[in-house]
């Protein structure tokens, strides 16, 4: 009566001699041994009905086949949220040949609780003690031993980051795979009793699930294995035996019975935790946690921190693209342009096709390089030194009132400086709800690229308090569409429930690793879309259907907007990347008024070129940017968001045009 193994787990089974599950809490360091072990060549999938990914890999272990799962991160296997949900069902439908539990040596007792609830579901374990050199700095020395023989399980002392004690997690895993384990692990007499007394119960039925694993979680009023035993025969019955043992242990202890058997958990963890370890001695990363979680000092640090982050993705940004963009010009384009004018001739088949493979490669690379790539080295080097952690505390209250949490800040300030790795960074948060609303708000904060439209068209001809105001107007918007999403979408915020992760120096190895993994998985997913964009947006300029858009735009764009047509022209053309808005607002109102019109006030008025900036701020940003949502959250999220910030854009920027016009502000 279990649900089958989901498709893409079964697929990994079928392909290897033994299937591992990784489990543990977000800050743990799961993430960097599931690197580790793969390699990173990982496959993501969303269980049937959930939005929460399993990264799954297949490793090579002395010429075994091995499998990989990496479980979502969570505290617990109650299936109170998405995350804890996938990760139980994933244990339970697929059976893996045997699950890794990955404990933070710094914080035993605690991370001993959903270790407790694995064995309880008498599932082959190891255990791996990671950031045992952490806590070593702090004298603690656990017996590691001593721990084993109290849980019943391997414990292996593990870094992640250096890879040490690795190879022997692994064989731990590979030694104990598949068997039938017994534990021996006990909780009160009286719980025990009563765990026992419904145990031996469900003893002759089936329901792909041992009996005291099944005893517990009915115990703990687990609403989907009630439904379960529900759909049986003898359902009723059960439920009724389950229900007269719970009211017994109700009235015994006075509270209720999922309650006390937590407590009961949590009782157990902390014994063991007490026995195997001596007292803790705060280190020095402890002291800086606190400064960087302190409002009165965190949030100045947190200020400098996404300085250099901004000033480094827009200037440094800038000029690693210009300098691309001179590179390509003097040396790729003569190649790439001779070569398909040779072949395909100067005519419209030739322009197209250099539209695409010369521009439009160059548009990709242009983003990818500077801005992809360098962010990526830097949110690898946040990650694995243990600062993210500080930020989402810090900005936990203020990220609610988006339906976000603190994990939500980093990748919506990264989309001030490129909106791709800043989507692709929601991977943080848990639900799609959470990701839907964060790469909402991303596509509206002003990248680097419309940050060149407002310095080159606003601030250049009209004003640093214009383009000032286009700012204030955005943010403006990005709060009040936060909120608003936040009270009409379906759901609740999910809370923040993590712990101190030690601040360390991270290896460079690892974080160049990272960073060319996810920027690979970038490149295989925008650059086809911004090749196939590239080649339609020239079709439709070298065969001149693009010109006779301006007929039907112009009651939007002459109209509403007050813009010339070939301003809603160069709109057009800037889905590709936007800072092309206005070098083609400048190349096409040459054609179209002389070299005179370079100078844009000559045919553009400063209210044209405030709201020409402000319309290119706010809707949908580049193809790249189009191609990621499609990939992050589906295509008809996406298609949603595309639509949600034109009509945005044209709603704001016509209201400003009447409201310029009306009080002659420019």
């Amino acid at each position: 009566m279990a649900l089958s193994c989901h498709g893409a787990l079964r697929e990994i089974k079928g392909k290897t001699d033994f299937t591992f599950a990784l489990a543990g809490n977000p800050n743990v360091g799961k993430s960097s041994i599931f690197n580790r072990l793969t390699g990173m060549g990982v496959v993501t999938a969303n269980y049937p009905g959930k939005t929460v990914e399993l990264n799954m890999a297949t490793t090579t272990f002395k010429e075994l086949r091995l499998g990989i799962i990496d479980l979502p991160g969570s505290y617990a296997l109650s299936a109170v949220s998405e995350d804890q949900w996938v990760a139980r069902r994933a244990v339970l439908d697929c059976k893996p040949d045997a699950a890794i539990m990955i404990l933070d040596a710094t914080n035993l007792a605690r991370n001993l609780y959903m270790t407790l609830q694995f064995i309880d579901l008498g599932i082959p374990l190891v255990v791996a003690l990671n950031l045992i050199d952490e806590a070593e700095k702090r004298k603690i020395i656990i017996d590691a031993p001593l721990l084993s023989r109290l849980l019943g399980v391997p414990v292996v002392k593990t870094i992640a980051i250096t890879g040490s004690g690795l190879d022997e997690m692994v064989q731990k895993a590979v030694d104990i795979a598949g068997q039938k384990i017994k534990y021996d692990i006990h909780y009160g007499e009286d719980i025990e009793a009563s765990i026992k007394k419904l145990g031996d119960l469900l003893l002759p039925y089936d329901f792909g699930i041992n009996p005291r694993a099944l005893a517990i979680l009915l115990l703990e009023d687990d609403s989907e294995f009630i439904e379960l035993v529900k759909k049986h025969a003898n359902g009723d019955s059960i439920l009724d035996e389950v229900n007269k043992i719970s009211r017994e242990i109700e009235e015994k202890h006075g509270e209720k019975t999922p309650l006390r058997i937590a407590r009961e958990r949590h009782g157990l963890a902390g014994t063991v935790a007490s026995q195997v370890q001596g007292d803790v001695t705060p280190a020095r990363s402890d002291k800086l946690w606190a400064y960087t979680t302190s409002p009165i000092t965190g949030i100045p640090l947190l200020l400098c921190v996404l300085g250099v982050i901004f000033a480094f993705l827009f200037y440094g940004g800038n000029r690693l693209s210009d300098l691309f963009s001179s590179l390509w010009a003097s040396y790729m384009s003569p190649v790439i342009d001779g070569a398909i004018f040779y072949v395909f001739g100067e005519g419209h088949i030739g322009k197209i096709l250099i539209w695409g493979f010369d521009a439009g490669i160059l548009a990709a690379l242009a983003v990818g390089i500077p801005y992809v790539l360098t962010f990526y080295f830097m949110l690898a080097f946040l990650e694995d030194s243990g600062y993210l952690n500080s930020v989402a505390f810090l900005t936990d209250r203020l990220m609610h009132k988006f339906g976000l949490h603190g994990r939500a800040i980093i990748p919506l300030v990264a989309g001030a400086g490129c909106n791709v790795p800043a989507i692709i960074g929601t991977r943080v948060l848990t639900t799609m709800r959470e990701r839907t609303i964060a790469s909402t708000l991303i596509t509206l904060i002003p990248c680097s690229a419309r940050t060149a439209v407002i310095l080159g068209a606003v601030s250049l001809f009209v004003g640093w308090k214009p383009a000032v105001a286009i700012y204030i107007i955005v943010l403006t918007l990005v709060f009040l569409v936060g909120v608003g999403l936040n009270k009409v979408m379906p759901g609740t915020s999910t809370g923040l429930v993590m712990e101190m992760f030690p601040f360390r120096m991270p290896l460079m190895s690892n974080i160049i690793k990272k960073t060319w993994y996810r920027f690979k998985d970038f490149v295989f997913v925008a650059f086809p879309i911004v090749l196939v964009g590239s080649l339609f947006l020239g079709a439709l300029y070298e065969t001149g259907y693009l010109w006779k858009l301006s007929a039907p735009l112009s009651p939007i764009v002459g109209g509403w907007l007050g813009l010339p047509a070939v301003a809603g022209l160069t709109l057009i053309f800037a889905v590709l990347r936007k800072e092309l808005a206005l070098q083609l607002l400048v190349t096409l109102a040459v054609v179209m008024y002389g070299g005179g019109a370079k100078n844009l006030l000559l045919f553009m008025t400063p209210a044209q070129l405030f709201v020409y900036a402000l319309v290119n701020t706010i809707y949908i940003p580049c193809v790249a940017t189009i191609a990621v949502l499609g990939r992050e959250l589906g295509w008809k999220r996406a298609f949603g968001i595309m639509a949600f910030t034109i009509i945005l854009a044209i709603l704001i920027g016509g209201i400003a045009n009447q409201v310029i016009g009306h009080y002659h502000l420019l």
